[in-house]
Protein backbone atom coordinates (compact mmCIF):
# COMPACT_ATOMS: atom_id res chain seq x y z
CA UNK A 1 0.00 0.00 0.00
CA UNK A 2 1.72 3.13 -0.80
CA UNK A 3 1.37 5.45 1.88
CA UNK A 4 1.55 9.15 1.17
CA UNK A 5 1.37 10.13 4.89
CA UNK A 6 -1.53 12.51 3.52
CA UNK A 7 -5.07 12.04 4.80
CA UNK A 8 -6.55 9.68 2.33
CA UNK A 9 -3.53 7.07 3.06
CA UNK A 10 -3.85 7.67 6.83
CA UNK A 11 -7.68 6.92 6.66
CA UNK A 12 -6.38 3.48 4.30
CA UNK A 13 -4.11 2.76 7.24
CA UNK A 14 -7.31 2.72 9.77
CA UNK A 15 -9.37 0.85 7.98
CA UNK A 16 -6.60 -1.51 7.31
CA UNK A 17 -6.15 -2.31 11.12
CA UNK A 18 -10.29 -2.26 11.36
CA UNK A 19 -10.02 -4.90 8.66
CA UNK A 20 -7.32 -7.08 10.35
CA UNK A 21 -7.85 -6.84 13.95
CA UNK A 22 -5.46 -3.85 14.46
CA UNK A 23 -2.30 -5.20 12.40
CA UNK A 24 -2.09 -4.20 8.81
CA UNK A 25 -0.97 -7.38 7.03
CA UNK A 26 1.09 -6.12 3.84
CA UNK A 27 3.86 -3.71 3.44
CA UNK A 28 3.02 -0.01 3.23
CA UNK A 29 5.56 2.19 0.30
CA UNK A 30 6.86 5.70 0.76
CA UNK A 31 7.98 7.13 -1.91
CA UNK A 32 10.33 9.87 -0.53
CA UNK A 33 11.24 12.22 -3.04
CA UNK A 34 13.37 14.30 -0.91
CA UNK A 35 11.36 17.54 -0.52
CA UNK A 36 8.49 16.26 2.10
CA UNK A 37 7.80 18.71 4.64
CA UNK A 38 9.34 18.49 7.67
CA UNK A 39 5.98 17.68 9.82
CA UNK A 40 5.56 14.66 7.06
CA UNK A 41 8.98 13.36 8.34
CA UNK A 42 8.04 13.39 11.72
CA UNK A 43 5.08 11.80 11.40
CA UNK A 44 6.10 9.08 9.41
CA UNK A 45 8.10 8.00 12.09
CA UNK A 46 5.87 8.33 14.83
CA UNK A 47 3.30 6.65 13.00
CA UNK A 48 5.16 3.66 11.41
CA UNK A 49 5.93 2.99 15.45
CA UNK A 50 2.48 3.49 16.06
CA UNK A 51 0.59 1.03 13.79
CA UNK A 52 3.80 -1.71 13.85
CA UNK A 53 3.83 -0.55 10.20
CA UNK A 54 6.35 -2.56 7.73
CA UNK A 55 7.77 0.61 5.57
CA UNK A 56 9.28 0.18 2.79
CA UNK A 57 11.59 3.58 1.80
CA UNK A 58 12.38 4.11 -1.83
CA UNK A 59 14.09 7.48 -3.46
CA UNK A 60 15.18 7.75 -7.27
CA UNK A 61 18.77 8.49 -6.08
CA UNK A 62 19.64 7.87 -9.78
CA UNK A 63 17.57 10.74 -10.89
CA UNK A 64 18.91 12.90 -7.66
CA UNK A 65 22.54 11.72 -8.96
CA UNK A 66 21.84 12.88 -12.61
CA UNK A 67 20.71 16.78 -11.25
CA UNK A 68 17.01 16.33 -11.06
CA UNK A 69 15.56 18.85 -8.61
CA UNK A 70 12.45 21.12 -8.85
CA UNK A 71 15.39 23.88 -9.28
CA UNK A 72 16.16 23.33 -12.74
CA UNK A 73 13.51 21.27 -14.02
CA UNK A 74 9.84 21.24 -14.58
CA UNK A 75 7.59 19.68 -11.95
CA UNK A 76 5.98 17.30 -13.76
CA UNK A 77 10.17 16.36 -14.96
CA UNK A 78 10.53 15.71 -11.23
CA UNK A 79 7.38 14.10 -10.41
CA UNK A 80 7.91 11.48 -13.18
CA UNK A 81 11.34 10.86 -12.21
CA UNK A 82 11.45 11.07 -8.07
CA UNK A 83 7.96 9.31 -7.82
CA UNK A 84 6.78 7.47 -10.69
CA UNK A 85 10.10 5.79 -11.75
CA UNK A 86 10.54 5.15 -7.97
CA UNK A 87 7.47 3.53 -7.71
CA UNK A 88 8.16 1.45 -11.33
CA UNK A 89 11.61 -0.13 -9.35
CA UNK A 90 9.97 -1.05 -6.41
CA UNK A 91 7.32 -2.93 -8.33
CA UNK A 92 9.78 -4.60 -10.67
CA UNK A 93 11.64 -5.32 -7.07
CA UNK A 94 9.02 -7.02 -4.93
CA UNK A 95 6.79 -8.13 -8.27
CA UNK A 96 3.44 -7.25 -6.45
CA UNK A 97 -0.11 -8.48 -8.15
CA UNK A 98 -1.69 -5.31 -6.54
CA UNK A 99 -1.77 -1.60 -5.05
CA UNK A 100 -4.15 -0.31 -2.43
CA UNK A 101 -4.04 3.17 -3.25
CA UNK A 102 -5.83 6.35 -1.73
CA UNK A 103 -6.71 7.92 -4.45
CA UNK A 104 -10.25 9.59 -5.02
CA UNK A 105 -12.88 10.34 -7.95
CA UNK A 106 -13.20 13.94 -6.67
CA UNK A 107 -9.98 15.29 -6.63
CA UNK A 108 -9.59 16.09 -9.83
CA UNK A 109 -11.25 14.90 -13.68
CA UNK A 110 -8.31 12.59 -14.54
CA UNK A 111 -8.75 10.37 -11.12
CA UNK A 112 -12.70 10.65 -12.05
CA UNK A 113 -11.88 8.17 -14.97
CA UNK A 114 -10.33 5.29 -12.73
CA UNK A 115 -11.89 2.16 -11.67
CA UNK A 116 -11.89 0.37 -8.26
CA UNK A 117 -9.84 -2.15 -9.49
CA UNK A 118 -7.36 -0.84 -12.26
CA UNK A 119 -4.93 -3.13 -14.56
CA UNK A 120 -1.69 -1.42 -14.83
CA UNK A 121 0.74 -2.95 -17.13
CA UNK A 122 4.23 -4.54 -16.94
CA UNK A 123 5.23 -0.78 -17.36
CA UNK A 124 3.02 0.56 -14.85
CA UNK A 125 1.31 2.20 -18.02
CA UNK A 126 -2.69 3.13 -17.28
CA UNK A 127 -4.42 2.87 -20.48
CA UNK A 128 -7.46 5.58 -19.13
CA UNK A 129 -8.97 5.12 -22.65
CA UNK A 130 -9.79 1.22 -22.18
CA UNK A 131 -10.97 0.53 -18.63
CA UNK A 132 -12.79 -2.33 -17.63
CA UNK A 133 -16.45 -2.18 -16.63
CA UNK A 134 -17.35 -2.51 -13.15
CA UNK A 135 -21.15 -2.71 -13.69
CA UNK A 136 -22.94 -5.11 -10.81
CA UNK A 137 -20.35 -4.94 -7.80
CA UNK A 138 -18.24 -6.88 -10.64
CA UNK A 139 -14.87 -6.36 -10.67
CA UNK A 140 -11.45 -7.40 -13.21
CA UNK A 141 -9.39 -7.84 -10.15
CA UNK A 142 -6.52 -10.27 -12.21
CA UNK A 143 -3.59 -8.52 -13.19
CA UNK A 144 -2.60 -8.21 -17.04
CA UNK A 145 0.34 -10.34 -17.59
CA UNK A 146 3.57 -8.99 -15.67
CA UNK A 147 1.45 -6.11 -14.31
CA UNK A 148 -0.16 -5.35 -11.45
CA UNK A 149 -4.30 -4.08 -10.32
CA UNK A 150 -4.47 -1.02 -8.33
CA UNK A 151 -7.22 -1.50 -5.75
CA UNK A 152 -8.86 1.94 -4.62
CA UNK A 153 -11.05 1.02 -1.64
CA UNK A 154 -11.56 5.06 -1.64
CA UNK A 155 -12.67 5.85 -4.99
CA UNK A 156 -16.21 6.83 -4.51
CA UNK A 157 -15.47 9.25 -1.15
CA UNK A 158 -15.08 13.12 -1.05
CA UNK A 159 -12.87 15.10 0.81
CA UNK A 160 -15.74 15.88 2.98
CA UNK A 161 -16.78 11.87 3.73
CA UNK A 162 -12.53 11.55 4.55
CA UNK A 163 -12.68 14.38 6.89
CA UNK A 164 -15.71 13.37 9.03
CA UNK A 165 -14.31 9.92 8.90
CA UNK A 166 -11.38 11.20 10.82
CA UNK A 167 -13.52 13.12 12.82
CA UNK A 168 -15.47 10.30 13.92
CA UNK A 169 -12.35 7.77 14.59
CA UNK A 170 -9.90 10.14 15.83
CA UNK A 171 -7.60 8.97 12.91
CA UNK A 172 -4.08 11.09 13.51
CA UNK A 173 -3.14 13.39 10.36
CA UNK A 174 -0.25 15.53 9.56
CA UNK A 175 -0.81 19.02 11.74
CA UNK A 176 -0.08 20.62 8.27
CA UNK A 177 -4.07 20.05 7.37
CA UNK A 178 -4.66 22.97 9.97
CA UNK A 179 -4.05 26.77 9.77
CA UNK A 180 -1.34 28.44 10.71
CA UNK A 181 -1.17 31.96 10.46
CA UNK A 182 -4.09 32.14 8.20
CA UNK A 183 -3.22 29.32 5.49
CA UNK A 184 -3.75 25.58 5.58
CA UNK A 185 -2.88 22.73 3.29
CA UNK A 186 -5.86 20.47 1.73
CA UNK A 187 -3.73 18.16 -0.23
CA UNK A 188 0.32 17.58 0.88
CA UNK A 189 3.46 17.21 -1.49
CA UNK A 190 6.71 17.87 -2.14
CA UNK A 191 7.17 21.32 -0.33
CA UNK A 192 8.96 23.33 -3.46
CA UNK A 193 5.45 23.42 -5.65
CA UNK A 194 2.73 22.45 -2.83
CA UNK A 195 0.86 25.89 -1.42
CA UNK A 196 -1.34 26.74 1.40
CA UNK A 197 -4.62 27.95 0.97
CA UNK A 198 -6.21 31.32 3.12
CA UNK A 199 -8.30 29.56 5.91
CA UNK A 200 -8.77 30.18 9.95
CA UNK A 201 -9.84 26.31 10.21
CA UNK A 202 -7.37 25.21 13.01
CA UNK A 203 -9.48 22.33 14.11
CA UNK A 204 -11.49 19.78 12.55
CA UNK A 205 -14.57 20.96 13.01
CA UNK A 206 -13.49 24.13 11.47
CA UNK A 207 -12.36 22.47 8.62
CA UNK A 208 -15.34 20.22 7.87
CA UNK A 209 -17.35 23.53 8.02
CA UNK A 210 -15.23 25.23 5.53
CA UNK A 211 -15.48 22.74 3.49
CA UNK A 212 -19.20 22.83 3.35
CA UNK A 213 -18.90 25.98 1.16
CA UNK A 214 -15.66 26.13 -0.30
CA UNK A 215 -15.73 25.88 -3.78
CA UNK A 216 -12.26 25.90 -4.60
CA UNK A 217 -10.48 22.79 -6.16
CA UNK A 218 -8.65 20.27 -3.44
CA UNK A 219 -5.88 20.35 -5.33
CA UNK A 220 -5.17 23.72 -6.16
CA UNK A 221 -2.25 24.49 -4.51
CA UNK A 222 -0.37 21.45 -6.59
CA UNK A 223 2.15 23.02 -9.22
CA UNK A 224 2.70 20.20 -11.07
CA UNK A 225 -1.49 19.28 -11.64
CA UNK A 226 -1.43 22.88 -13.26
CA UNK A 227 2.01 22.91 -15.14
CA UNK A 228 0.47 22.20 -18.86
CA UNK A 229 -2.73 21.01 -20.25
CA UNK A 230 -4.08 17.69 -19.28
CA UNK A 231 -0.59 17.27 -16.70
CA UNK A 232 -1.86 15.37 -14.17
CA UNK A 233 -3.86 12.55 -17.32
CA UNK A 234 -0.02 12.55 -18.61
CA UNK A 235 1.65 11.75 -15.31
CA UNK A 236 -1.10 8.86 -14.18
CA UNK A 237 -1.10 7.22 -17.91
CA UNK A 238 2.69 6.51 -16.69
CA UNK A 239 2.46 4.97 -13.81
CA UNK A 240 1.55 8.22 -11.44
CA UNK A 241 -0.27 7.37 -8.12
Amino acid sequence: MPWSMGKDSNVLIWLARKAFAGKVPFPLLHIDTTYEFPEMYTFREWATKEHELDLLIRINQDAIDRGVSYATHDPVTVTHELKTLALRAALDEYKWDALITGIRRDEDPTRAKERHFSPRSAEGVWDYKDQPPEFWGQFASRPPAGGHVRVQPLLEWTELDIWEYIRREAIPIPTLYYARDGKRFRSLGCHPITHPVPSEADTIDKVIDELRLTRTSERSGRAQDHHERNAMQKLRAKGFM
